[in-house]
């Protein structure tokens, strides 16, 4: 069932966090294949060889959670910055934090909870840019069972993945004043990394990202009608709106080679590349979901343009410009990290440069491009049977 692998995949890594600073190499992943649809002009021998080789690491296959970086690639903004990007899908054997760390690619994508704890354990990461200003995740209820606040949530089931991903889900439940650990205030159920139990009303409340899951159940046919589920169906609670979100993609690479001589400007010009591939997929969202569709297509075109749509929701507005970190998100990521036993302690000064992306959000600015999306508006997205 491919559109829930990944989710099921980049939760199942999660558990093996303490394991990245010193696990051995990760398996070569396979790369996507090249574009067939959308122009590419290709390198000559002379510019191929002035280019900077650096790879990127995924955390899952090409899909329009990545867009941004794919449009970069297709549509020559590394090369115009001198880089020659590969583009490493994730696997079931791949944790980006230990590639970095490995020295098997210069910049990785994840979660800030996930690299925190890497760093923690030893891996020399460091953040570089924040691209998703604000978190996907939501809790799911039906309309029709009368949970409409987190308090209610007390005496329910209420489903997770786990593997990480309840500390969210913890954390606004300890708000409420309901002990997640204990049985007879709440019923924690292990979620499948489907919307079954949900459906099937065997939980009462169940996590979801807003750019997959949730999809999956609008794009399920309600049995009694033989239509599609509509989003009055359900009552969603957002994490952003609960107050215990934490922060998720961001760009990471090693400190120790962020240190050496040249590689800041490689950085520099990486980020400024990124952000373009992202404010292009703001601007020309269909052609950003074929970009995506040529490299990958693991889902149905209908999921991609949703997840897009969705994506493209958690970046902007970002009121300081793409990639650059709200302090305040940050911190409550960190305390929730703390709290939840991810990281012992805070991290250090060092695990967050913020001055690079600023510096990449300038450079755009100067160009005249809108790198913060303030009038962004997301578009209509139909949804179809199945997301094809």
């Amino acid at each position: 069932m491919k559109l829930f692998n990944r989710k099921f995949i980049i939760l199942l890594l999660v558990s093996g966090l303490i394991s990245v600073a010193c696990g051995g190499p990760a398996a070569e992943p396979t790369r996507p294949p090249q574009p067939t649809d959308v122009p590419v002009v290709e390198p000559t021998e002379e510019t191929a060889a002035e280019l900077t080789p650096v790879t990127l690491q995924l955390q899952w296959v090409a899909q329009s959670q990545f867009a941004g970086y794919y449009a970069a690639k297709d549509l020559g903004f590394y090369e115009d910055e001198g880089l020659d990007v590969t583009i490493l899908e994730g696997a079931v054997d791949i944790v980006p934090q230990q590639v970095v760390a490995a020295g098997e690619a210069e910049f990785g994508i994840a979660w800030v909870p996930k690299m925190l704890a890497s760093r923690e354990q030893g891996a020399d990461l460091v953040n570089i840019a924040q691209v998703f200003q604000r978190s996907g995740t939501l809790q799911v209820a039906w309309a029709d069972s009368g949970i409409e606040t987190v308090e209610d949530w007390a005496g329910k089931r209420v489903g997770t993945w786990g593997f990480g991903n309840e500390w969210e889900v913890f954390a606004a439940l300890r708000q409420a004043g309901i002990e997640p650990d204990d049985p007879n205030q709440v019923t924690i159920v292990q979620q499948p990394f489907d919307m079954a139990l949900l459906l099937n009303r065997e939980i009462d409340v169940a996590q979801a990202e807003i750019y997959n899951e949730y999809a999956q159940l609008l794009e399920a046919p309600n049995p009694e009608t033989g239509e599609l589920y509509q989003p009055e169906d359900f009552t969603v609670f957002d994490y952003n709106e609960i107050g215990t979100a934490m922060l998720q993609d961001h760009i990471f690479v090693r400190q120790e080679w962020l240190a050496e001589e040249g590689n800041e400007d490689i950085a520099s010009r990486f980020l400024r590349a990124t952000f373009r591939g992202w404010i292009h997929c703001r601007d020309n969202f269909d052609e950003c979901v074929q970009i995506v569709l040529n490299n990958g297509p693991t889902l149905g075109e209908g999921h991609m343009r949703w997840m897009l749509n969705e994506i493209n929701a958690l970046i902007w507005p970002s009121p300081e410009g793409i990639g650059v970190m709200n302090m305040d998100l940050y911190q409550q990521t960190v305390d929730i990290s703390v709290e939840f036993g991810v990281i012992t302690v805070a991290p250090d000064a060092e695990a967050l440069r913020a001055d690079l992306a600023q510096a990449a959000v300038t450079a755009l600015q100067e160009e005249g491009l809108d790198t913060a999306g303030g009038d962004y508006t997301k578009q209509a997205v139909e949804v179809t049977p199945g997301g094809e």
